[in-house]
């Protein structure tokens, strides 16, 4: 069976969708084609029941912090419950349904493009003047001695489970690392964090993986840094995992949070004259376009592996499709990790500062020496911003906190950021009383200068 379409949408995570969505509106004939469930890593295996889980232990912790609250109390099998019915147990006919009935076709099977505008799924063979890779990520499995001895999970095990292990160990220490080590503990499971690196969060300002690791141990989390696993051992009913300073741990589970890779391997990208860098990425433009008639969004780009990125760049790409072409553009894109409390950043850290040879002005706040927000959030209150600016050109470059509710507030420096909005404004900006916001005023009250590097 041969078809043609105006757009095939190969891969259809949160990235696909918003570009099958935003062109099926346009009236374009389109295919969608997935090989396992529409919604992708991030609605059935990541960031929904992840985000979903993590907020019973978030709201005990809450409960537990606030005057005249008592009682709160974790109950596994209703939060569970729950997460089962926001992962839709794991079944997308609603999905499929919702698709065709805007007039796609919809397509569930292992698809490969074999040539210009041309792909192979499930028997068809699909023809498509546009073709949107977003085939996603998957996780990397590091090799470890004796791993088939022992009970290895990744985010996918990890936040699908009916089961809570007695005791987990989690081999990584970035976002996926600590969101998963927060959920467990909280849980109440034995933790132990392994992290190759001598701070967690690297990525991020020093001090970020300062804070994540001091709330990390005060869950219960046993954090080891500059650390790796070398084998596993299996013991009858006990595993064990040891370390390479010869020490080792005792575990039911070993939780693989070691980063993802582009999920672009054996899928016939170079047929259509897609690039793909050393690390599998897909190479596009500003448009996110990858080739003749091709084009990619979201992890298998690596540009951003965040879903609210892979949204960003179906939009760029459907709206260049129709004709209203624009350039993607990352600048100020916020980074969130649902810690207990939670983590985000937004713009460039003080080391990519010094690369680029700026000249900064930097402040740190500890909100509850400085504001009344946190005061009135919690009993003993918790939270520190970071602030980086340009002093030459007179505007923020780069944000962190580690506070609750710092995803939602950090925001607020996104946009300074992308918008370039001069630091005189946000001076100028009047923050709601009381509130987290009002931090901004105060850190840039106390911006300390850097000289210009030579």
């Amino acid at each position: 069976m041969e078809e043609h379409f105006d757009v095939a949408v190969l891969g259809m995570g949160p990235g696909g969708e918003v570009a099958a969505s935003r062109l099926l509106k346009a009236h374009k004939k389109v295919a969608v084609i997935e090989r396992e469930l529409i919604g992708g890593e991030c609605a059935y295996w990541a960031c929904v029941p992840s985000k979903t889980l993590l907020r019973p232990p978030e709201a005990k912790t809450a409960a537990a912090r606030s005057a005249g609250v008592t009682g709160a109390e974790l109950d596994w099998a209703a939060a569970s419950d729950y997460r089962d019915y926001m992962i839709r147990h794991l079944d997308d006919k609603a999905q499929i349904d919702g698709y065709k009935g805007q007039g796609a076709t919809v397509i569930k099977a292992e698809a490969r493009i074999t040539g210009p505008g041309t792909l192979q799924a499930g028997g068809r063979t699909i023809h498509a003047d546009h073709i949107i890779i977003a085939t996603g990520s998957e996780a990397v499995m590091p090799e470890l001695e004796g791993a088939e001895n022992v009970t290895i999970w990744t985010n996918r095990e990890t936040f699908t489970t009916t089961t809570l292990p007695r005791r987990a160990v989690v081999i990584g220490g970035s976002a996926v690392g600590t969101e998963t080590a927060t959920f467990l503990a909280r849980f109440g499971v034995d933790v132990t964090l392994v992290h190759r690196g001598k701070a967690l969060m690297e990525r991020e300002e020093p001090r970020v993986g300062e804070l994540t690791r001091l709330y990390l141990e005060e869950a219960g989390v046993n954090v080891r840094l500059a650390s790796h696993a070398v084998r596993a051992r299996r013991e009858g009913d006990s595993s064990s995992l040891e370390l390479d300073d010869g020490t080792s741990v005792g575990t039911d589970v070993v939780i693989f949070a070691t980063g993802r890779r582009p999920r672009s391997k054996d899928l016939g990208f170079e047929a259509a004259g897609v690039k793909l860098d050393p690390k599998g990425a897909v190479v596009i433009d500003e448009q996110c376009r990858a080739g003749e008639g091709v084009w990619a969004g979201g992890d298998v780009t690596a540009v951003m592996p965040f879903t609210h990125v892979a949204k960003y760049q179906g939009r760029i790409v459907a709206d260049a499709i129709l004709g209203h072409a624009r350039p993607a553009t990352y600048d100020g894109i916020p980074r969130v990790v649902f810690g207990d409390p939670e983590i985000a950043a937004a713009g460039i850290t003080q080391a990519q500062a010094d690369e680029q040879g700026l000249s900064t002005a930097f402040a740190e706040l500890d909100l509850a020496e400085s504001l009344t927000r946190p005061w009135t959030y919690e009993q003993e209150p918790r939270g520190h911003l970071g602030l980086l600016t340009d002093t030459n050109t007179g505007t923020l470059i780069g944000a962190w906190a580690v506070s609750p509710l710092a995803g939602e507030w950090i925001h607020q420096a996104s946009l300074a950021i992308r918008a370039r909005i001069p630091l005189a404004v946000l001076h100028d900006q009047v923050a709601q009383f009381p509130s987290y916001s009002e931090a901004f005023h105060m850190a840039l009250d106390n911006l300390k200068y850097r000289k210009e590097l030579l």
